[in-house]
């Protein structure tokens, strides 16, 4: 457990601070398969030099050098690991292992082979094996791309049978949650509910007391219709499965965030006007909500952080900046900080 700090209000500039301590107390190894993108080599340089992680970079070791001197930063490649993965003395393992874990979905050895040179495939591997800790791709290729090896065989945790997303927005006053705002389209009340235990739990574990609202547009039982009731059923399967986990269902965003709405409308409730994790009814509200939360109020939104892997990869966006990569390689750490060390 990574609670160590306690307050009500807890602000971006403290939050990045404890994730800066978290990362350096268990100095995780993490896998950077876009390695010649320049984003991810400024990142690179920052995490090396804050002593925050090891780091790997996937690529043609010559190309990566070269950028590092046009770009003029202060990267020592001899802090980092540099592999090209076709000429890994891993690939031939790493090759034999896809095909015996897909062989039933009909991939060949020839198969394999082909995959084991995309750095997606090679850099999942490693953390299949356990030869990195965590991965983050994305810089350059579509979450598709970077997630699919994940699904095919690093897999869900037990229990679990939904991936989906957090990011934590770090407004002026606190932290919220906010899932799923990156992976699934339209959830039903079973993956809402799984959505919204994943996310309680990571809250806690980044230091933030969960309280969880499903979100809808209609408070408690004001309104009625299969999104209102989608919502009620979900948050009915959270109480029953999770109840230590403090949730309210359905709400509206005011009146889970605003105290004094929260306490017009949902009088009584634990959750209603302080909510901290709040669970977006589908894709389209959840990932049209975070961009205008951040745009409108210059919120900083770190993630997202995929959940509900048996070890974390993280997918960047393709317009990520060279601070979205340190923040999520960040996370990416210390998530495995209290994964399993090997499957």
């Amino acid at each position: 457990m990574l609670v160590t700090y306690h307050s009500n209000v807890m602000t971006p500039h403290m939050f990045q601070y404890q994730l800066t301590q978290w990362a350096k107390r268990e100095r995780k190894t993490i896998v950077l398969p876009e390695g010649n993108d320049d984003r991810i080599l400024q990142a690179s340089a920052r995490l090396i030099a804050q002593q925050l992680v090891n780091i790997i970079l996937l690529g043609d070791p010559a190309e990566i050098a070269a950028s590092v001197k046009r770009l003029g930063i202060d990267l020592d490649l001899n802090k980092v690991t540099v592999i090209p993965p076709a000429s890994s003395p891993h690939y031939e393992d790493y090759v034999q292992t896809l095909y015996e874990l897909r062989k039933s979905k009909n991939v060949t050895l020839e198969m394999a082979r082909d995959l084991m040179t995309d750095v997606s495939y090679f850099g999942t591997m490693m953390v299949y094996k356990g030869h990195a800790d965590g991965m983050v791709s994305g810089a350059v290729h579509t979450t598709q791309h970077t997630i699919r090896p994940a699904l095919q065989f690093i897999k869900t945790k037990p229990g679990i049978s939904t991936v989906s997303s957090v990011f934590f927005m770090c407004l002026a006053d606190r932290i919220s949650v906010f899932g799923d705002c990156a992976v699934n389209p339209d959830p039903t009340a079973e993956e809402l509910a799984e959505i919204a235990i994943s996310s309680a739990d990571n809250s806690l574990r980044f230091g933030i007391e969960p309280r969880v609202a499903m979100l809808s547009y209609s408070s408690g039982t004001s309104g009625s219709g299969a999104d209102v009731e989608k919502v009620r059923r979900a948050t009915q399967l959270v109480r029953d499965r999770r109840p230590d986990i403090k949730v309210e269902g359905p709400i509206q965003y005011d009146a889970a965030v605003d105290p004094v709405v929260g306490s017009q409308k949902m009088p009584g409730s634990e959750v209603a006007g302080k909510a901290s994790v709040l669970i977006f009814p589908d894709l389209n509200t959840g990932n049209n909500t975070y961009k205008a939360v951040q745009r409108e109020t210059g919120a900083l939104a770190i993630g997202p952080m995929l959940q509900g892997l048996n070890k974390p990869v993280n997918d960047l966006s393709r317009g990520c900046t060279v601070d979205d990569v340190f923040n999520t390689v960040i996370i990416t750490a210390i998530q495995s900080q209290d994964s399993p060390a090997s499957l």
